[in-house]
């Protein structure tokens, strides 16, 4: 601890355990706990769901929860089919690594969440580069994205995707307009990029903005959301995509580490989340 004249002594943070720590409550009768929408906890109901599963090997998907998940998931958001993986952070790279080859370059803004809190994994899994945006509280401006997309050069990375954040964590919860994710998609296809969307709480955008998930959906290639955070399930996110893309990220997926084998012990929680806890 560092004694400061004016303010008294500073506290420096040695390790991001020690960061993790100050977070924690002093008080454990606390009544309402707002460090993040992640401490919520399963519902009755989801236990209940969980405990009764029908189960199968999810990496010869054969696992009917599983199964069910995904096709709810997909039919959720208009799209073709969708992948159940441990983690937002799980469902961002694969959804990368399907997206791009190595030595791209995709465009994102630069506080957003795949930038800053997947500890590089664009770089080490996708071996990607990173062109960030200053948006307006994580909001990219459609303009400055069509400018940064880079013509034909051999000295140049390819660019082959865009990124973007509805909600977005660092922007405090801002909100893509949905005439900006259509302007930003039409660039995009204009020229012959990817879109994927980080929608860790695309349900909670959804209910403040009036916009179906299917329509914010529609303007991208793919779409990570979280079971867990405010749909309250203990774990796991899902990838939603064609069937061609999906099928990369299962692969992906594997690669990862993220087969499963009985997760329809898990996933039924997330069924429950999404037919219970969605407006």
């Amino acid at each position: 601890m560092e004694e400061r004249a004016d303010r008294g002594p500073r506290v420096v943070l040695d390790s991001w355990y020690e960061e993790e720590r100050i977070m924690v409550p002093s008080n454990p009768s606390l009544i309402v706990d707002l460090r993040s929408d992640t401490v919520t906890k399963p519902t009755p109901e989801m236990r209940r769901a969980m405990a009764e599963a029908e189960v199968g090997d999810d990496v010869f998907m054969e696992d009917p929860t599983v199964a069910r998940l995904e096709a709810l998931a997909a039919e959720r958001l208009g799209k073709e089919a969708a992948l159940f993986v441990t983690s937002g952070t799980q469902g961002n790279q694969v959804s990368l690594m399907a997206h791009t080859q190595r030595g791209d370059e995709i465009i994102l803004d630069e506080n957003c969440h795949i930038f800053n809190y997947e500890v590089a994994a664009l770089a080490v899994l996708s071996a990607v580069q990173a062109r960030g945006l200053r948006g307006r509280r994580g909001i990219l401006d459609p303009a400055e994205v069509r400018d940064a997309i880079r013509p034909p050069n051999i000295h140049h990375p390819k660019d082959s995707l865009i990124c973007l954040e509805s909600t977005h964590n660092r922007g405090g919860g801002s909100i893509y307009p949905i005439e900006t994710l259509r302007e930003i998609r039409r660039i995009a296809m204009e020229h012959g990029l990817a879109v994927h969307l980080d929608g860790a709480r695309l349900f909670n955008a959804c209910v403040a903005s009036g916009v179906a998930a299917s329509e914010v959906a529609a303007q991208a290639d793919s779409v990570t959301f979280c079971l867990s955070k405010g749909l309250g399930a203990p774990v796991g996110s899902v990838v939603v995509g064609s069937h061609a893309f999906i099928d990369k990220a299962r692969r992906a997926r594997k690669m990862l580490g993220g087969g499963m084998r009985q997760a329809g012990v898990i996933a039924a929680a997330g069924i429950v989340a999404l037919e219970t806890m969605v407006d």
